[in-house]
C-alpha cells in the first residue's frame, strides 16, 4: 500500500511520499566493503563506460581485495551484467558501474555491493535505471538480486547516486538512491536480503531550487551528531541555471522534509567525516566549477569544509574554504584545474584524525593531481600538505595531458594496519583506458614506496573502446 504524505512546499523543500511495511531486525553488520569478511576494506571500481559482450558503454566493475601488503589485483571479481548470477544483460548505453555503494545489508558479516546502472532500459522505458545489490560471502562477492524501485513511473536515471545509512533509527541498512524525474531522491528500507520481499521505502519530490532534469546527482550518508542515526548531503543542480545546489538531510525519518533541510555551500561531491575527533562529523564539499560556470565556484576549484555540531552544522564555527591559493596548499590556482571535483575524508597516518585528500584532475592540461591535508585537533591543517601527480617520484607512470588523475580519490585502509590508502583514479591514461594507483598509508602521510597502479586488463576489463577505468571508486 502507498501512503502519501503531504507536508508544506517551500523553496528548497521536498515532499515526501511513504511505504512502510514492517521489518526483522538482525545480527551486527560488517563494515563496508569487507566483501570477504577478513577485516580488510577491498575496492570497488567502476568502469560505466565499458564495452561488455560487445555492447559499448554497458559498463562494469571490478573488485580487487585487499590483503596485509594492500590490494592485490591477482585477488578480484570482475562484475557485469552478463555474469552469472547478476540480473539483466548488458547492453549498449547501461552504464553498469555509475555508482557504487557497500553495506552489510543481511547483516551475515560480509559486506554487500550496491551498483547503478543508470541507462538500464526498464520495461520499455529508456534509461528508466536500475540498482542491483551484489552479496558478499567467505570466497568474495556472488549472486545478486534487482533492489526495488517503488516510484519507477516517476524516476529515470535510477541508481545514478547511490548511498547506504540507517535512516530511520531501526538498526537496519536502508538504501538511499539518486535519480532524475518526479521522485529524485528514493530510500529502500531494510533490511535487504537475498531473497525475500521488501521492506517499504518513500520517494522525494524535488521543488525549486532542484532540478527534476538533473535529479540527485551525488548522496553522501553520515553520521553528523548523535542525535540522528544519519544524515545525508544531496547534491543537484538549479532549473534554469544549472549550477551546483546541496543540501544537509539531517534526519531522514522526519515526515515532513522541510524540518530537516539546512543549505549547505554549493558543491557536486561531498565527504564526511570527523576531522577533529569531538563527536561530530564535519563536511567536506567540492566544488570544482570555475565562476563563469557557477557563481558558488571559485578559479580553478574550491573545497568548503563545513564543521559539525548537535544541530548539524556547527553555527559557530566558519567554514574552511581551501583552493590552490590558499596558504599552505600545494600549487597554484589556474582555471580548470577542477580542484574538488573528488573529496574523501580518512585517517592516513593512524593518529585518530580525519585527513582529506582533494582530486584536481584538470590540473595541468588534465593531467591532474591529488592534495592531501592532514586533520588535527583543531581542525583540518594546511601544514604539511602534500601533492601527487604521474610525476612525483615514485608514483608510477608520467603526467600526460588528459590523464585526469585525481578524477576519484579513497582513503580506505585495505592492509588491515589502520592507516587509509590513498586510492586515485585516472580515467583519462592511455587514451580513455584508464588506471588505479594506490599509495599506502604512513605516519608522514601517503607514501610512494611500493605504489602500485593498473589499469583495466589486470581486472578482466577489455580496453575496446574508452572503459574509462577508475571513474568510479568506493564513496
Amino acid at each position: 500500500m502507498r501512503t502519501r504524505v503531504l507536508a508544506a512546499v517551500v523553496a528548497g523543500a521536498l515532499a515526501p511520499l511513504t511505504l512502510t511495511v514492517p521489518a526483522a531486525h538482525a545480527t551486527a553488520a560488517a563494515v563496508p566493503y569487507d566483501f570477504n569478511g577478513d577485516g580488510r576494506a577491498d575496492l570497488a571500481i567502476g568502469a560505466p563506460d565499458a564495452t561488455v559482450g560487445g555492447q559499448s558503454k554497458a559498463g562494469a566493475v571490478s573488485v580487487v581485495y585487499g590483503s596485509s601488503t594492500g590490494l592485490r589485483t591477482a585477488t578480484r571479481t570482475l562484475i557485469t551484467q552478463n555474469t552469472a548470477g547478476v540480473p539483466g544483460t548488458a547492453e549498449a548505453g547501461d552504464a553498469f558501474g555509475s555508482a557504487v555503494a557497500s553495506a552489510d545489508l543481511n547483516k551475515d558479516g560480509y559486506a554487500d555491493l550496491l551498483v547503478g546502472a543508470p541507462g538500464e532500459d526498464v520495461d520499455g522505458d529508456t534509461n528508466g535505471g536500475t540498482v542491483v545489490a551484489v552479496w558478499g560471502s567467505p570466497s568474495g562477492l556472488s549472486g545478486a538480486r534487482t533492489v526495488v524501485n517503488y516510484w519507477e513511473p516517476e524516476t529515470d536515471r535510477y541508481g545514478q547516486a547511490l548511498a547506504v545509512g540507517d535512516l530511520d533509527g531501526d538498526g537496519d541498512l536502508d538504501i538511499v538512491i539518486g535519480s532524475t524525474g518526479s521522485s529524485a531522491l528514493s530510500f529502500v528500507n531494510g533490511p535487504v536480503t537475498r531473497s525475500g520481499s521488501f521492506q517499504g521505502g518513500s520517494g522525494s519530490g524535488f521543488p525549486a531550487p532542484y532540478s527534476a532534469s538533473y535529479g540527485v546527482t551525488s548522496v553522501t550518508a553520515g553520521r553528523i551528531s548523535p542525535a540522528w542515526s544519519t544524515s545525508l548531503v544531496v547534491h543537484g543542480r538549479q532549473p534554469r541555471t544549472g549550477t551546483a545546489v546541496t543540501h544537509l538531510v539531517t534526519d531522514p525519518s522526519i515526515g515532513n522534509y522541510a524540518d530537516w533541510l539546512q543549505e549547505l555551500p554549493a558543491g557536486t561531491v561531498s565527504a564526511i567525516g570527523d576531522i577533529d575527533k569531538d563527536g561530530y562529523a564535519d563536511i567536506a564539499i567540492g566544488n570544482p566549477a570555475e565562476t563563469s560556470a557557477d557563481p558558488a565556484g571559485a578559479k580553478g576549484g574550491k573545497v568548503t569544509v563545513v564543521y559539525g555540531g548537535p544541530g548539524g552544522k556547527d553555527g559557530s564555527r566558519a567554514p574552511l574554504v581551501l583552493g590552490q591559493d590558499t596558504p599552505g596548499v600545494p600549487g597554484t590556482a589556474e582555471a580548470g584545474d577542477a580542484f574538488g571535483s573528488s573529496v574523501f575524508l580518512g585517517d592516513v597516518d593512524g593518529d585518530g584524525f580525519k585527513d582529506l585528500a582533494i582530486g584536481a584532475p584538470g590540473e595541468n592540461l588534465g593531467a591532474g593531481s591529488v592534495t592531501v591535508l592532514r586533520g588535527t585537533a583543531s581542525g583540518l591543517t594546511t601544514q604539511g600538505a602534500t601533492s601527487y601527480t604521474q610525476n612525483t617520484a615514485g608514483v608510477p607512470g608520467t603526467a600526460e595531458k588528459g590523464d585526469r588523475f585525481g578524477a576519484r580519490v579513497s582513503l580506505t585502509d585495505h592492509s588491515g594496519d589502520r592507516r587509509a590508502e590513498l586510492t586515485v583514479g585516472g580515467p583519462g591514461e592511455n587514451t580513455g583506458d584508464g588506471a588505479v594507483w594506490s599509495l599506502r598509508g604512513a605516519s608522514a602521510g601517503p607514501t610512494t614506496a611500493g605504489a602500485l597502479s593498473f589499469g583495466p586488463s589486470a581486472t578482466g576489463i577489455p580496453t575496446a573502446g574508452t572503459p574509462r577505468y577508475g571513474s568510479v571508486l568506493n564513496n
